[in-house]
């Protein structure tokens, strides 16, 4: 066995795979030989890392020395003082916002030092595309266990004991759903044609023709998570595909089923890759198929692809697409657990979840309980994005304050801006403000503020954000995604849409805020699925929290965030402008005019509203009015202070 000093763990994710990895490693390769260090030193193309922000990011073990924002260019450098000198590379180290020390360990780093990994726990550390290396790290322990020391029974009373709840958005009890399949009898008959099906690894056809001789059962995985700004299933099956797999197979021994489908999005090819590849592998190992273990237990696994189709993360949905229907819910009941895919029980839970299931196994319900809450337990992982200095990849035990997410992890605001709102759940969740940060991340807690945990987006805004034009972009994202089906969605939303549409160009009414409110009360009653149903999520949270700005671009035609065009102008005050030139560089329209040193003007024919000038400036000079606004600006003295600032955060 070849034994190494030094193991470069280098992140192979989707985020920094764009950002130059692949180059990177090319040229650490290169100069690890020129070096003479190839017997020391092992490259690992890990899965994601989680810090997607900074990447290609890298962790050399058994130091857990981190870098980041590594470049082609500054590989030789790296090498020589870190691998031939031994003095660790400061200069792509870690440094926190206005603060000049480096932080060369990995866990010490704010960013990873306040995660409890759980569900990301081989995350980094691993070559995804090698089975090998989840073993050794005990993958596939727990699915022995469950096949050959469990009966189905003690399988999911180990579940519903650990309290685990689905963290693909609704939250519903997870041993509970098994529970229900695992005790349904299914009799369906199936007229059947062509049964020819010759496709490599393809296996459809075979499985209804087998459903009309026996009952059969699916176990399936949703890994077409659709929200803006969510990448948390995407990054576990890049980085960890054996551990989906093996949820699956336990879960498939709970409920009787010996076929299963992981339905992936075709935007994710490197996640549909290292997928196929470890269903090969495991296969290849006796570890899926038939007679897994020796135990007489046969379980197959296949892909399907889904076309990006927000609804398909519906599960009927879903299970429509699989059979080659276009993906529209039906109503229920029956509930998939009774009638799901080609009408026999069926059980779907998304990526995270199933990732969860092995641990589980492996170390009991109590061990699993030992964080999170009484009702919502575990750990729960979030795509953290927006207006913070760390982005990426973040878990979590269930209860932790949002505040801590945002500030302590996510770093707080960039720019020393200050936090407006979060958005928790995505486009079906809603706008959470300052004023309830300290809101513990639970399934209660959340839906208690007008938003929802879901899958995981969490979106932070500074108060640069326009929460108008916010609950339009969510909106504008439902009610293109609306299978069409039932009207209160096809339509309601479409509504919706040109109320919140005529507010930000200057056309809304005072009266549009309380149609607003009920026709969106109205569609939650009435939609079929889940995606009609929380749709008016970010407009009643924005209307909720936000209701000033709602009025004041009806009343005063004055987007104060500077956002909507058509409700704001910009002004430079000559009291504060010192005349830097910044303004005036930064104008695409050359609509600014001033010399050097003495103070600038806005030529408001010529203004665009693109912000350029205000982003530019160093001293807040630059004041946000209302829309076709005449004057020197001093009668809005007073309002002008409540305009975003620059400094400081909540």
């Amino acid at each position: 066995m070849e034994k190494f000093r030094a193991h470069l763990m280098l992140c192979a994710g989707t985020g920094c795979v764009a950002s130059g990895t692949m180059k990177v490693r090319d040229a650490l390769q290169q100069e690890i030989n020129n070096k003479g260090l190839q017997q020391e030193l092992k490259i690992v193309l890990t899965g994601c890392n989680g810090y997607c922000a900074e990447g290609p990011v890298m962790a050399v073990y058994p130091d857990e020395i981190f870098y980041q924002k590594l470049t082609v260019e500054e590989v030789p450098k790296l090498v020589e003082e870190h691998f031939l000198k031994g003095r660790p590379y400061q200069k792509l180290m870690f440094r926190e916002p206005e603060k000049k020390a480096a932080i060369p360990l990995m866990k010490e780093i704010p960013f990873f030092k306040h995660q409890v990994l759980r569900v990301l726990r081989n995350k980094g550390l691993i070559d995804p595309e090698k089975i090998e290396e989840y073993i050794a790290r005990d993958g596939y322990i727990a699915m022995a266990k469950a096949l050959t020391q469990m009966t189905p029974e003690d399988i999911i009373k180990t579940i519903k004991d650990s309290g685990l709840r689905g963290r693909g958005g609704a939250g519903f009890p997870t041993g509970l759903k098994w529970e229900f399949a695992s005790k349904v009898k299914s009799d369906i008959k199936f007229m059947l044609c062509n049964g020819d099906e010759g496709d490599p690894g393809a296996f459809m056809d075979r499985s209804v023709m087998e459903a009309v001789k026996s009952d059969i059962k699916f176990m399936l995985c949703n890994g077409d998570e659709g929200d803006p700004g969510a990448f948390m299933d995407r990054s576990v099956m890049e980085a960890d595909p054996h551990s989906v797999i093996e949820g699956m197979v336990i879960g498939a021994k709970a409920i009787g089923a010996n076929h299963g489908y992981i339905y992936v999005r075709a935007e994710y090819p490197l996640a549909v890759k290292r997928l196929e590849l470890a269903i090969a592998q495991a296969t290849e190992a006796g570890l899926l198929g038939k007679n897994i273990l020796d135990t007489g237990f046969d379980f197959e696994l296949g892909i399907y692809l889904g076309a990006g189709a927000f609804v398909c993360g519906e599960e009927t949905a879903l299970m429509r697409s699989i059979e080659g229907k276009r993906g529209m819910p039906r109503p229920r009941p029956p509930f998939p657990a009774h009638k799901g895919l080609w009408d026999k029980p069926s059980v779907l839970n998304n990526v995270e979840t199933l990732a969860q299931i092995s641990p589980i196994i492996l170390n009991g319900s109590e061990w699993y309980r030992s964080l999170g809450t009484e009702k919502s337990t575990g750990t729960k992982v979030f795509a953290l994005t927006g207006a913070v200095n760390n982005v990426g990849l973040v878990e979590v035990p269930m209860g932790i304050p949002l505040r801590t997410i945002i500030y302590d992890i996510g770093g707080g605001i960039r720019k020393g801006r200050k936090f407006k709102a979060v958005q928790l759940g995505g486009p079906s969740g809603g706008c959470i403000p300052e004023s309830h940060l300290n809101t513990p991340v639970t399934y209660e807690d959340i839906v208690a503020t007008g938003a929802i945990v879901g899958s995981g987006g969490m979106v932070v805004m500074d108060d640069n954000t326009c929460m108008v034009g916010t609950a339009k972009f969510f909106l504008e994202f439902t009610a293109d995604e609306s299978c069409g089906k039932c009207p209160p969605c096809r339509v309601g939303t479409r509504i919706l849409l040109d109320i919140l549409t005529d507010i930000t160009e200057g056309k809304g009414r005072e009266s549009d805020l309380e149609t607003l409110e009920d026709l969106s009360r109205d569609i939650i009653a009435t939609s079929l699925c889940g995606l009609g149903q929380t749709a008016p999520n970010p407009i009643l949270t924005t209307l909720k929290y936000f209701r000033d700005e709602f009025e004041s671009h009806i009343r005063d035609h004055w987007c104060k965030a500077g956002v909507c065009r058509d409700l704001t102008t910009f002004f430079i005050d000559e009291k504060l402008c010192k005349g830097c030139m910044a303004c005036f560089r930064a104008c695409p329209s050359k609509a600014i005019v001033g010399e050097k040193k003495k103070p600038h003007k806005i030529i408001q024919e010529l203004c665009v509203q693109c912000r350029s000038c205000y982003e530019a400036c160093k001293f807040k000079s630059i004041r946000i009015l209302p829309a076709h606004y005449e004057g020197d600006g001093s009668e809005f003295a007073e309002a002008v202070k409540e305009t975003p600032g620059k400094k400081g955060d909540a």
